[in-house]
């Protein structure tokens, strides 16, 4: 190719126009047929989808998901209470447009997170942005956030994302800081975004957890009222998975 044409490419940020020209030229019987509109549209197709799916690699990295889940791996043949239809309507995405939460309870290893992070890596498939937390990294974060000043802008940054996954909600000792810092969270996300969480403990035992009733009046006034919930059955995944392991 023409050095000022590579350049001109180059400028424009076109890295995958470049690439697919070169195999244009290195294959020139593949697309003599094809008229000079048809090549530069499939030039340009091609440029898009490859900004299309680093776009997506960008949102699963910046996500940061406990685990490499899909929806298309979910086990739905262990009896935990949800169903196909169930998982295919939440990715829909009606609960999104209209900013509620959702929550997954059930005991230990029965897939509570698989479910979240599938879901959660659906979403940055879709071009959404989604940040997933461990309740106790969250709050070892906003506690760093606090002494190094940085706090307005890691809550500005939360807030801006469409989905914030919180994992292992209940098993940590809040402090009265940490109770603030939740509602502060909770507060902005009211209406603006969602909210998914995932916990062994059953919702009748948060307002204990949460520990101070003013706060935890608060924060569950604005969790539950906007949120579909679900509470996952049946015995621990790995478990099972550890028992056929043992028999094969």
């Amino acid at each position: 190719m023409n050095a000022v044409l590579i350049q001109q490419l180059a400028d424009l940020r076109l890295s995958a126009v470049i690439e697919n020209l070169t195999l244009q030229e290195a294959q020139p019987h593949l697309y003599n047929e094809l008229s000079f509109h048809e090549r530069l549209s499939l030039l340009l197709a091609q440029e898009l989808t490859t900004r299309e799916q680093r776009k997506i690699d960008r949102l699963v990295k910046q996500a940061k998901l406990r685990l490499a889940a899909h929806p298309t791996q979910i086990d739905y043949r262990a009896s935990r209470g949800i169903e196909k239809s169930t998982i295919s309507s939440l990715l829909e995405g009606h609960w999104l447009k209209h900013h509620q939460n959702l929550i997954f309870t059930g005991a230990t290893g029965c897939g509570k997170t698989y479910l979240g992070c599938a879901i959660g890596h659906y979403f940055c498939q879709q071009g959404i942005a989604v940040r997933y937390f461990r309740m106790k990294g969250l709050q070892e974060m906003l506690s760093q956030a606090h002494g190094d000043g940085s706090y307005p802008r890691f809550l500005t940054q939360l807030n801006k994302t469409p989905i914030l996954i919180l994992d292992d909600w209940g098993m940590e000792i809040l402090t009265t800081q940490d109770r603030s810092d939740l509602l502060d969270i909770i507060d902005a996300r009211h209406q603006q975004g969602s909210l998914l969480i995932m916990s062994q403990l059953p919702v009748s035992k948060w307002h204990e957890s949460i520990g101070e009733a003013t706060y935890a009046d608060a924060i569950m006034d604005r969790l539950i009222h906007c949120s579909l919930r679900f509470e996952l059955q049946g015995e621990s995944m790995r478990k099972k998975i550890t028992d056929l392991t043992e028999l094969a």
